[in-house]
């Protein structure tokens, strides 16, 4: 990265630039489709190629790499001033869900700036606009500001783009941390996505308040296969062991079970610091039981989404497969569960899950990922806190465990310490979680430029 001397006000004019490439960036991002269609289907060799190309015009040389065809991955390192720091690892996906363009209001890889119809404010459409191409397209301007203005990080950030974050994984993050962990040689601390976006909520006398929740844990997943055998036979004269009954019986079990409290050290800190917040009146025992937990929760409003599915496991019913003729008694039937473990409670998920399905119903892991944490009280978060805080002094930043699942238990795997942060002010009114692969995915405009300056912040400190 090249060495100029500016003054603060040509720095100044280059970061506003630098907000208006993360538009660029992110819309050039969005117009290349990445869609993931899971199973191994999946093209995100354009969208890599075209990061690929916006950080080789900061003077980097980023590499990539095919985990299969069309399956690519760009990493780069930018070097730091002190050799001796440990590096940071920023790590972003370039794939995305499926969308059906008949239900957008804008064709989905467009990439269209118009009006929110809830807010009003300028915002830029299309699949990827926050899960993530946002933050690729946020932190490639970063880097490419540095080096219009010659200006470096203390520490060596390592940038890694990524393939498959939306389904296993096995085309990415995996794909790097198992043939190329060399790439992330010196990395402590990770950030990408899961936080740092405005949660607007209210105390409870009425005043506004703008949380920022901070990723420092995720549950694991537990993606099952549940499996019955029975006799097979014909429809008219149906056995007793049908394969079928008894698999909706458990997976009704499943459905209905309520899963016990298991509060982890980062669920109870978010908690207190939302409680805090909003000025919550906390009576001895209000987390001591399933209901009394919930009852709480349940007066932090629009802020409760940030611990309401983080207070225990969880598991649902999402696949049934069974059969091929009506008059045919099937000899298996299967379901797929889509679990979420929390850390410190694999062993009682496992044994839950043992008692619902019952002596019938076998099950097994399709996939899995533990769950991960890391610390609330360590100089990262400090650093995290402060770079937002720098940008919305009235903002408070809380500590959260997300419900599901980033890239994060990959890269946790080499002794990184992992936390959610893809930072953008959003205005009030915007359901945030709702724009995850949801249709008419958007971002706000401003929200981008306020994302580049948290970033900046954050990544030079």
């Amino acid at each position: 990265m090249g060495h100029t001397n500016t003054s603060l006000t040509d720095r100044e004019t280059a970061l506003s630039e630098a907000g208006e490439d993360a538009v660029h960036l992110t819309r050039e991002l969005i117009r290349r489709d990445s869609t993931n269609h899971g199973r191994g289907v999946g093209d995100e060799r354009a969208a890599a190629e075209f990061a690929a190309e916006a950080l080789g015009e900061a003077g980097l040389s980023p590499v990539v790499l095919e985990s299969a065809d069309r399956r690519a991955n760009v990493v780069v390192r930018v070097p730091g001033t002190d050799p001796d720091a440990r590096a940071l690892l920023v790590h972003g996906h370039l794939d995305v869900v499926p969308a059906d363009g008949h239900d957008w209001t804008f064709p989905p890889f467009a990439g269209e700036i118009a009006d929110c119809p809830v807010t009003g404010v300028p915002s830029l459409w299309g699949r990827g606009a926050v899960d993530m191409k946002n933050t690729v397209g946020m932190v490639t301007a970063v880097v490419r500001y540095w080096a219009r203005t010659g200006l470096r990080p203390r520490r060596d950030i390592v940038l890694a783009f990524v393939a498959d974050e939306e389904d296993s994984a096995a085309y990415g993050a995996d794909y790097l941390v198992r043939g190329h962990a060399d790439l992330f040689e010196g990395c402590a601390v990770a950030i990408g996505e899961g936080g740092g976006h405005t949660v607007h909520a209210r105390t409870t006398v009425g005043d506004p308040v703008r949380l920022y929740p901070i990723g420092a844990a995720e549950r694991g997943s537990a993606w099952l296969t549940l499996r019955a055998h029975g006799t097979a036979g014909h429809g008219s004269r149906p056995p007793r062991d049908n394969a079928v009954g008894a698999l909706a019986a458990a997976v009704a079990r499943v459905d209905q079970h309520r899963w016990p409290l298991h509060l982890t050290p980062v669920t109870e800190e978010a908690i207190d610091a939302i409680a805090r917040a909003l000025e919550v009146e906390r009576v001895p025992g209000d987390t001591a039981t399933n209901e009394a937990v919930d009852a709480l929760v349940a007066k932090f409003g629009t802020a409760a989404p940030l611990v309401s599915a983080t207070v225990r496991n969880s598991a649902a019913p999402t696949m049934l497969s069974a059969g091929y003729k009506v008059n045919v008694v099937p000899g298996t039937a299967t379901a797929g569960v889509d679990g979420r473990v929390l850390p410190g409670g694999r062993e009682r998920f496992e044994e839950t899950m043992d008692a619902l399905t019952g002596d019938r119903v076998e099950w097994e892991y399709a996939h899995g990922s533990p769950p991960v944490e890391a610390p609330v009280d360590s100089p990262a978060f400090d650093a995290l806190r402060a770079a937002v805080l720098a940008h919305d002094p009235e903002g408070l930043v809380v500590p959260v465990c997300l419900g599901g699942g980033t890239d994060a238990k990959v890269f946790a795997r080499l002794g990184i310490d992992c936390y959610g942060f893809s930072p953008m002010r959003l205005p009030g009114g915007v359901d945030y979680p709702g724009l995850l692969h949801g249709v008419d995915e958007r971002v706000p405009l401003e929200g981008l430029r306020f994302g580049v300056r948290v970033l900046d912040s954050f990544l030079r400190a």
